[in-house]
This record gives structure tokens, sequence and C-alpha cells, in this order.
């Protein structure tokens, strides 16, 4: 869930793809996410059996507790993010209101996983290390305390990724994208109507051109008739 849920929340924010295609990435996206959620429930799994196979109590501690409630609100979060956002039945207005709840939630879920992996990896040094204890600071103690911070930092690089402005992808890509089949593309109204206007006057100037070259045939005319 660490690394490949990260790749799915920045995959949007790297400037490279935002001349790909808004589905493509959606796609992309969406398979990261597939990904992440069933190596999560493989690792659920053994967890249980590893648990059951060494007579060790389930769900005990709050790296469990945690644990747990994060795959089954991502597990929520992957079925929604495709009913409503890959799945082209939902309406757009729908997409709209529900697009920053599911980013909110994308993010709020991601740095739970990173808790829960600083505190199962803490858990983990407190009831391996006996001899020596993990208050002596062996060097495997230190190696995993390192880890830790690794961890942080890596969090706090990809919510930082995932939270600037600058790292979006373009708005004029996904108006393309988000607006109904046949609708004009949001920011481009005005300029559809502004040349419009402009084809308007254009076919006015030609008609009253074309009405003033007849209207001087006709006095051409006349003005021959008259003369014989």
């Amino acid at each position: 869930l660490v690394s490949v849920l990260s790749s799915a929340i920045i995959v949007y924010r790297l400037p490279w793809t935002w001349k790909c295609s808004k589905l493509l990435m959606k796609c992309i996206h969406a398979g990261l996410n597939t990904i992440a959620m069933i190596l999560a429930i493989v690792s659920v799994v053994a967890a249980f059996d590893y648990h059951n196979a060494s007579n060790i109590p389930n769900m005990y501690s709050l790296h469990s507790w945690i644990g747990l409630i994060a795959v089954i609100f991502y597990s929520l979060q992957l079925f929604l993010g495709f009913a409503v956002f890959l799945l082209p039945f939902a309406p757009v207005p729908l997409r709209a209101a529900l697009m920053p709840i599911h980013v909110y939630s994308g993010l709020t879920i991601f740095a739970t996983v990173i808790a829960t992996a600083l505190m199962g990896i803490t858990e983990k040094l407190l009831f391996s290390l006996q001899n020596p204890s993990y208050s002596s600071s062996p060097p495997e103690a230190t190696f995993v305390n390192c880890l830790g911070l690794l961890l942080v930092i890596f969090g706090a690089l990809i919510l930082w990724m995932a939270s600037r402005p600058h790292w979006k992808r373009p708005p004029e890509e996904n108006a393309k994208v988000l607006g109904p089949i046949g609708e004009t593309p949001e920011g481009t109204e005005a300029e559809s109507t502004m040349t419009d206007g402009s084809n308007a006057d254009k076919s006015d100037l030609r008609i009253n051109s074309e009405a003033a070259r007849k209207q001087n045939l006709k006095l051409d005319d006349a003005g021959q008739r008259s003369t014989m």
C-alpha cells in the first residue's frame, strides 16, 4: 500500500503525463489502485494465517485495528472510484461534487497506511528484540528506526506533491474529458462565440459586397440602356 498507492496518487501530478489522455491516466490510476488492493488483501490473509498457525490472538493491537480499517475504507474508495469516475454512467455534476471527497479520502487513507506501517514495525521490534532489548538500541533497532523516518519523509513528500496547485494537471486538459460528448469544453465557449461572431461578421461583409456588386451592375446596365 505504501509504494503502489503512492504511485497511484501522484500519477496525475507528473508533468510528462499531462499530454496523455485523461482516460489513459484514469485507467493507470485505477490499475495501480487495484494492484495495491490485491496485495493488501493477500497481506491481511497472510497475517491472519500466521497468527492462527502460531496461536497468536488476532485483532488485539492498535496496529491491527487501524490497518484493517484502512483496508476496508480503501476497498470502498476503490469501488466508488470505479463506479463514479471510471465507468461512463455517473453524471458530470455528481463527479464534480464527489471529486474533492475522493481526493481527501485517498490522501487520508494513505496517511493512515503510513501510520499503520510505523506502528507495525515498532510492534515487531518490541516483540522480536529480547536480547539485546529494543531499549538498548541494537543495530536492528537503529536500522528500523531509520526506516520509519524514511517512511515519514516519503509520506510527507507524496502529500506535498498531491496538495500543491502547480503540480495539478492543467484545467484545460480536464475540461476536454469531464464534459459530456458533444458539449463545448469549458474555457473554449468564449473562443467559439468569438469565432462564430467573427464568421458572422465576415458573412455579412460578403453579403454586403455581393449586394453592392449587383447594384453596380444594375446601375451600369441602366446607364448603358439610357445611352442607347
